[in-house]
């Protein structure tokens, strides 16, 4: 008789129990701060912001040329990395790996209900830059025609064609492409976090391309450093944004006239309310102040819908969305090559930039709320849920603004002193203006409170050894260290050096994120989930049934192998002779 072999374990398999649950916060806020990661990032950051407070000037002239370079030679490169994210996202959630869990077992339930996450992903869709943004975009479209849409101003057609592309691109920075950068992060993280029981770190999710090497531990701290430059610069601008904003509208509620220096009181003032936010707790401080955001953007968004021109909304936002999504192709491959390349540096190459350093932020977020969930669902839910609420936000607030603009409104002047007056200049033909002004500043206000604890925590994690809850001081250093670097911003260059200091830092993350979708494909291919029937068969011994079954004359007959390594079945022999009854 051949002896049985035991059939071996898959070498990717999953164990069938599960694994021990990842640390607790309190176990995880114990562990040490990463020294060469800490000391390195924060030594840099400070002399870039010692620089720049020192030297303004030429802080603005060098930086505007590292960005001439890069948008010369790598312009390219955000355009194409951005399109790589959406089909590989979409690819993903499509394909057999859309079944796997982000679980140690494949029985673990959600961590969180479909409205709880659903309402999340929501709040994480809404920020300083919709604020910002939600009226200055359409209507700079609307003033200065994007070069991509070709437009042909002796159309009889060219104002409402004018009008739709303003919400089509704004629908295009704002949509499919920025979530499918963060949906990419926030699955490489999840599924390293949960699913393989690795550490929080960034790092962490690049074990199949530096696992097992001697230079893996360097190249790991070199990834989690890029991120913590491309975290404090893109989260950075996104306050620098907050604070032009504020105190726009001091000057316009308070009567508080807006300069430089008021600029940077806010940033103070604001950098203070997060230290003693973070001092609360996440619960009686950030949690609540994130509520009060949902709150407040619903009813501002929900008043400009009733009390603006509802019907124009209503017809504008289905026509826009169906443009986007027709043109969406040819949006997506404009990179500036025959014309518009300043444009092009100015918005969508700025825009892929900041998302992309927004990505270890957002990413780590994401993932940490969508425990349990199948990557189909989780790339679904992020894909559309926060790019349909944008959608809708530029439509009523921009829509807004397009109709009352055609209609003889001229919101120009305002939006030449800066795009941060373009928001209140629209809110200023509505009813109860006092009002809508006081509560956008409370908005943002809030947005930037909150928006400096979370980024501060990822900065936390990243340099503590992937704690889930890093220690106080270290948080509170690094939220003062994202206010500091958004005055030195806003001090050398205004609202065009926060947008400068974006795109270059996001440089070299590009090329961090792309390696991520490898690393993410590479591990996806090898997990047992994503072929279940193979995996079960292979634990479950299926060639030894079939040899059982068969005979062992399979492998084996008369003590010698098939010299055509194929099994010849004669069924019914026994030892080389025929039965009786066969005969």
């Amino acid at each position: 008789m051949a002896t049985t072999e035991t059939p071996a374990e898959p070498e990717d398999a999953l164990p069938q129990s599960p694994l021990p649950p990842v640390e607790s916060e309190e176990r995880q806020a114990t562990l040490p701060v990463d020294k060469p990661v800490f000391w390195v990032s924060a030594i840099v950051i400070v002399a870039v912001i010692v620089f720049g407070a020192v030297f303004p000037d030429r802080f603005e002239s060098g930086s505007t040329a590292a960005l001439d370079w890069v948008i010369g030679n790598f312009g390219w490169l955000f355009i194409i990395a951005g399109n790589i994210f959406v089909v590989l996202a979409i690819y993903i959630a499509v394909s057999r790996y859309g079944n796997i869990r982000l679980a140690a077992s494949s029985d673990e339930e959600p961590e969180f209900g479909t409205l709880p996450w659903i309402s999340m992903m929501f709040a994480a869709g809404m920020g300083i830059g919709l604020m910002f943004y939600g009226v200055a975009e359409p209507l700079s479209h609307y003033l200065d025609a994007p070069p991509p849409l070709q437009l042909d101003p002796a159309s009889p057609f060219y104002a409402d064609q004018l009008r739709e592309g303003s919400l089509v691109y704004s629908f295009f920075h704002w949509g499919l492409h920025p979530w499918a950068i963060y949906a990419v992060a926030g699955l490489a993280l999840g599924y390293s976090t949960f699913r393989k029981q690795r550490g929080n770190n960034l790092s962490d999710a690049f074990a199949p391309l530096t696992g097992r090497r001697r230079w893996g531990p360097a190249v790991g701290r070199l990834i989690d450093l890029l991120a913590v430059f491309a975290t404090v610069f893109g989260t950075a601008a996104s306050l620098g944004l907050g604070a032009l904003q504020v105190a726009v509208g001091l000057e316009i509620v308070a009567d508080v006239q807006s300069s430089q220096q008021l600029e940077i009181i806010v940033i103070v003032a604001l950098t203070a309310a997060f230290v003693a936010s973070a001092f609360s707790g996440v619960h009686r401080g950030v949690k609540w102040l994130s509520t009060t955001n949902v709150v407040l953007a619903l009813f501002l968004v929900l008043f400009v819908f009733i009390a603006g021109p509802t019907l124009f909304i209503l017809d504008a936002w289905p026509n826009a969305v169906g443009g986007y999504l027709a043109e969406l192709t040819s949006l997506s491959s404009v990179t500036g090559a025959f014309g518009g390349e300043e444009w092009m540096a100015k918005w969508t190459i700025f825009y892929w930039a900041w998302w992309l350093s927004w990505a270890p932020f957002v990413g780590t977020f994401i993932a940490r709320i969508s425990r349990g969930r199948t990557i189909r669902q989780f790339v679904v839910g992020v894909l559309l849920v926060p790019s349909a609420a944008s959608t809708l936000w530029f439509a009523i607030l921009g829509g807004t603004a397009l109709w009352k603009q055609s209609q003889g409104a001229d919101y120009g002047a305002e939006l030449a002193k800066g795009e941060e007056y373009a928001l209140f200049a629209m809110l200023d033909s509505l009813p109860l203006y006092s009002l809508l002004a006081g509560l956008s500043m409370v908005l943002v206000a809030i947005y930037f409170v909150t928006g400096a604890d979370s980024a501060s925590l990822v900065l936390g994690s990243l340099s503590s050894r992937g704690s889930l809850a890093p220690k106080k001081p270290l948080v509170v250093f690094w939220g003062a260290t994202i206010g500091a670097v958004a005055a030195v911003l806003l001090v050398s260059g205004g609202l065009e050096g926060l947008k400068n200091a974006t795109i270059i830092v996001a440089l070299p993350f590009v090329v961090v994120m792309l390696a991520l979708c490898v690393a993410l494909m590479k591990e996806l291919s090898k997990d047992p989930a994503a072929n279940p029937l193979r995996a079960h068969l292979r634990q479950k011994g299926f060639r030894e049934a079939v040899r059982k079954l068969v005979g062992e004359e399979v492998e084996t007959r008369s003590g010698h192998r098939n010299p055509w390594g194929r099994a010849r079945m004669r069924f019914g022999v026994r030892n080389g002779r025929r039965t009786g009854g066969e005969e």
